[in-house]
């Protein structure tokens, strides 16, 4: 049994190797055999690296998608409690940091609360005295 390792790589960075197992009495490759051999481990290598690029875009466009989605549930967020307290945008978004800070919760989820209108916030959108006092 013979047993290669050809390396899978770019450049000079190696990601891997190809494994080619052999049976019988032969156990070197020819020159032909191991330049299709590498041929092939240099294919699996454009596939690969291939794969992590769509995987590392589709991850990044996740991530972009979920901070546009926040910014805009926290856009609302100021708006209502602007609105709702008779205040300017930029002192409803010091309040909203305020509160997510003194109460360890995730801004985003707190400006989800606050743009659904959620009862777990009603102090803050009425501006409670407690609040302002915190």
């Amino acid at each position: 049994m013979a047993v290669h390792a050809l390396p899978l790589r770019l450049r000079e960075t190696v990601i891997g190797a190809l494994n080619l197992f052999g049976v019988g009495s032969r156990t070197t490759l020819s020159e032909q055999d191991a330049r299709a051999g590498q041929a092939l481990a240099d294919v699996a290598t454009i596939g690969i690296l291939s794969q992590r690029s769509v995987a590392q875009a589709e991850l990044l466009s996740a991530q972009l998608q979920n901070a546009l989605t926040s910014r805009i549930v926290i856009e609302q967020a100021k708006g209502v409690l602007a609105e709702r307290r008779g205040i300017s945008v930029d002192e409803a978004f010091a309040l909203l940091r305020d509160h997510a800070r003194r109460h360890n919760l995730l801004l985003s989820q707190l400006a989800r609360d606050v743009a659904e209108g959620s009862a777990s916030v009603a102090d803050l959108m009425r501006g409670a005295a407690a609040e302002t006092a915190g």
